[in-house]
């Protein structure tokens, strides 16, 4: 079961997700609410929740500082911000502090549903990276058979590791957050990585970034800027130098290349 807690200062609002959720993911979900910031963040902690939704307009501590609370003592609970505000200030801060998504009320249903089920993919996958750890060891004792059976495990953990950062690439990823998950040095991890993945941790995180920004760029409408927050660069002008490197343009030469593409492909 997943643990959701769900904060949000207004009775209606509150209820309106409370009721969603029952209903969407009755035997899924367990429910708590707090009416708060410091209430959501203090339930956050104790009870120990697993997601979080919410609204970042409280009184007293707002929703961003309390999730800033929860995931200093919480690192891997999951945070879906839900606000009226569509300000960029505010979804970039979001962003930063590894949300899983932004939400806009009023609320849709099928867009809360589609948020939670993809935070909850999140979740699971960690809890399987956790359970598959590897142990790091001196030679095996056991012989030929016995280390086979250690790269097979080592294989399959390092192939977790890919899919992880495949779901988590936009979030403060890295190989220090990684290995904390799995209880090894990171050296170690970075090691078993590319042994396994034939690449190493961060041209991987890397392309899997610069991948999803040739995307986000086709939208006319997303800044160069928006589009770095979105796949997990903090500094937008290290994201471009990132994105030449990568692909021989910047992101705005991208964009218009990718435009005038779909332009002919229209014709």
């Amino acid at each position: 079961m997943i643990r959701l807690l769900i904060a949000d200062d207004e009775v209606l609002e509150r209820e309106a997700l409370e009721d969603i959720v029952a209903r969407r993911f009755e035997h899924e979900i367990t429910i708590e609410t707090a009416e708060n910031g410091r209430k959501a963040a203090d339930t956050a902690v104790l009870w120990g929740a697993d997601l979080i939704l919410m609204d970042i307009e409280m009184p007293g501590m707002n929703g961003l500082d309390a999730a800033r609370a929860v995931l200093e003592q919480r690192p891997e609970c999951k945070v879906i911000f839900v606000t009226a505000y569509s300000l960029f200030q505010y979804a970039h801060e979001a962003m930063h502090l590894g949300a899983c998504d932004y939400l806009l009320k009023p609320v849709n249903p099928d867009e809360v549903e589609a948020s939670i089920r993809k935070a909850m993919r999140q979740i699971e996958a960690g809890r399987r990276l956790a359970e598959l750890a590897p142990v790091e060891q001196e030679a095996d004792p056991e012989g030929d058979a016995a280390e086979a059976g250690e790269n097979d495990r080592n294989a399959l953990v390092m192939a977790h590791v890919r899919k992880y950062m495949e779901d988590n690439y936009m979030f403060d990823l890295s190989l220090d957050s990684v290995s904390e998950i799995l209880h090894i040095s990171p050296a170690y991890l970075s090691a078993q990585f590319k042994k396994y993945q034939k690449t190493n941790f961060l041209d991987c995180l890397t392309e899997l970034r610069i991948n999803a920004a040739k995307e986000l760029l086709t939208d006319p409408f997303r800044s160069a800027a928006e589009v770095a927050s979105m796949v997990g660069y903090e500094d937008s002008s290290y994201f471009a130098r990132t994105f030449k490197k990568r692909t021989g343009m910047t992101p705005t030469q991208y964009r218009k290349e990718a435009a005038k593409t779909i332009r002919e492909a229209r014709l």
